[in-house]
């Protein structure tokens, strides 16, 4: 089945002994396709051979009319809410209950969003658009607004809470904010052409990018904002549906000893040892 996003959650339920893990995937993450999942929060059990726990309901499509496609989801273990975004629409739910607690529209609509380490607060981007909404994440409201003007689509919050990854559709440049003023640090790049997918190391000192018309990713150094190198999977890139990107998908493992690249057209895992891209 294909969905949307999905986030691992590690949870310690009242009346279990043991740590629990499962995994919050949203759908419908392909268009708007529900023959890949319906409409909804599917939970599987990590710890169980990925066993479906349960669907947690969202949004019910008016009569006659198609679901929003899922744009982004994120959770917080510590608050114990998954939040999911689709076209124009940010919702929280209880991750144990299944619970509606808010739901709320956003001018410009929704994208791919990202959650404090401390569950507190939301940046969420406009669908490519000029902003991103610092959002409560307790209920929804927005607190103020970050404005690269860059496309806004994919975010990334550092682990340690100390910054905020920005990335837009018509930018090469990888903005970082201060979520303790939320305003706009420093930038990395440019890269070879605009960034879709990336990824962060857990030290903030290397960006890991996906950029239109290239199989592979380009590495930048966070710390003198400059692009470093280039790696090309070799091979020919292939066709590529709805969007010109032929590795949109990039993540490190935890240990981040991986850099796991996505090959689109030819439906590969490419997996590198990112101890020497690192070096």
């Amino acid at each position: 089945m294909r969905y949307a996003l999905a986030v691992v959650l590690s949870l310690s339920i009242a009346g279990h002994a043991a740590e629990r893990h499962y995994i919050y995937a949203a759908s419908p993450g392909v268009r708007n396709y529900v023959e890949y999942g319906g409409v909804g929060i599917v939970v599987f059990d990590a710890d169980h051979d990925y066993k479906f726990v349960k669907r947690i309901p969202t949004w019910d499509a008016p009569a006659g009319q198609k679901p929003e496609n899922v744009k982004g989801i994120a959770a917080s273990a510590a608050t114990g809410i998954v939040y999911v975004t689709s076209l124009n629409h940010m919702a929280a739910f209880d991750i144990i209950s299944g619970k509606r607690l808010w739901d709320k529209t956003y001018e410009g609509g929704c994208d791919r969003m990202a959650i404090s380490p401390d569950g507190k607060t939301l940046y969420v981007p406009s669908l490519e658009g000029p902003i991103w909404d610092v959002v409560d994440a307790s209920n929804g409201n927005v607190i103020t607004k970050v404005e690269p003007k860059s496309g806004s689509h994919n975010t990334i919050w550092a682990p340690d809470g100390s910054r905020v990854y920005l990335a837009g559709l018509k930018s090469p440049m990888l903005n970082i904010a201060d979520p303790t003023n939320n305003i706009i640090v420093k930038t990395v790049g440019p890269f070879s052409n605009v960034i879709r997918p990336f990824t962060v190391n857990g030290s903030n000192t290397l960006c890991f990018v996906n950029i239109n018309d290239l199989l592979g990713f380009e590495v930048g150094d966070i710390r003198t904002g400059k692009k470093l190198y280039r790696v090309e999977i070799p091979g020919e890139k292939g066709p590529v549906k709805r969007h010109g990107c032929p590795s949109h998908g990039i993540a490190m493992n935890p240990e981040e000893t991986e850099l796991w690249v996505a090959d689109g057209p030819h439906n590969k895992i490419y997996v590198f040892d990112a101890t020497v891209i690192a070096a």
